[in-house]
């Protein structure tokens, strides 16, 4: 049974961490860090965690963790992951990995020097319904990719978690928050790099500092063009379809975790012919702390490394440079 410690233990680790981990019989959560020496101890009593801490060190050095969950603040990432690092412990990291490529590359290069396990928990890679949008790309149902999709939107005005608001804890608003979910998974479902972004974005008063939505333009290095489109001003949902030149793919909710999802594939645009298929992403969370703590109990690589989330980080300072200056901006490659 694998030991994990959680490291800014808030929101996001009480509606899906937990019931992740309650579904595990591999691993479980023995330790949480909180700044507040009450919300710690009190969440600790709350969900049953045996030791509650209020710094990232002491719960490093404490020994009762086997490895550690990051799930603090963007801006938390960099010295809580290097801290977990420095006291070798294997360490699952929260997206967007960091807040820029510089900090991002900083942590997959100190895991390498160190030896230690470091995978960036991005969830939708677990998805059943991500898994058959990449198995009928990767078998050639599309024939090949031209266009894809995504979306992500949801209500943030007043949304629980404030920092998201806070340009020094946050990476960045929807952009960061969930887009960098969108365009991880359609390189997941390409197979392939994106080398060129665009970006337009909407804001105003409510929205300040950051964006309200966004849309995102990307260029793949085999060619597929993608647009993303994300916001906070509307009601959650997500999409995704690609389109070959042989077949369309796409799915309404496609990125949810709650409900049952139909993934729809026509073989031909303008074709009768239309199959359907009903997947579940119930239980993604339990999936991916159950592959980590694989990782950690063989020794071997977890699923998505670190360098994956150094790649998203990359796409995403593209973005935002061509936020500012208004041009299509090249992806730095890793």
């Amino acid at each position: 049974m694998v030991r994990f410690g959680v490291i800014g233990f808030g929101l996001h680790a009480v509606r899906r961490l937990m019931p992740g981990f309650a579904g595990s019989d591999r691993c479980e959560v023995t330790a949480l860090s909180r700044r507040d020496p009450e919300k710690s101890a009190a969440s600790a009593r709350e969900h049953g965690i045996p030791h509650a801490f209020t710094t990232p060190e002491e719960l490093c050095a404490s020994g009762e963790v086997d490895a550690v969950f990051v799930t603090s603040p963007d801006a938390l990432h960099l010295p809580d992951v290097l801290t977990a690092i420095e006291h070798g412990l294997p360490v699952l990291c929260e997206k967007p990995l960091a807040m820029n490529g510089t900090e991002a590359r900083r942590m997959v290069e100190a895991a390498d020097r160190a030896g230690v396990l470091f995978g960036v928990a991005h969830i939708f890679r677990f998805e059943k319904s991500v898994a058959l949008f990449r198995e009928r790309t990767g078998r050639g149902d599309l024939g090949r990719p031209i266009l894809a999709r995504a979306e992500f939107h949801y209500p943030g005005l007043n949304h629980p978690r404030a920092w998201l608001k806070d340009p020094t804890m946050a990476c960045g608003g929807p952009i960061a928050d969930v887009g960098v979910h969108c365009f991880d998974a359609l390189r997941y479902i390409l197979q392939d790099e994106i080398v060129e972004v665009s970006t337009a974005v909407f804001e105003d008063e409510r929205s300040a500092p950051f964006e309200a939505a966004a849309l995102l333009t990307l260029t793949f290095s085999e060619g597929t063009l993608a647009t993303i489109a994300v916001s906070t001003r509307r009601d959650y949902l997500t999409l995704l379809e690609l389109a070959g030149d042989r077949g369309i793919i796409s799915a309404v909710d496609a990125l949810n975790v709650e409900r049952p999802i139909t993934v729809e594939y026509r073989p031909e645009a303008g074709t009768p012919s239309l199959e359907r298929e009903e997947v579940s992403n119930l239980g993604v969370y339990t999936r991916q702390v159950d592959a980590f703590a694989e990782a950690v109990e063989v020794g071997g690589e977890f699923t998505i490394p670190g360098v994956e989330g150094l790649k998203n980080q990359l796409v995403l300072d593209a973005l935002f440079r061509s936020r500012d200056s208004g041009r299509a901006e090249p992806v730095q490659q890793v």
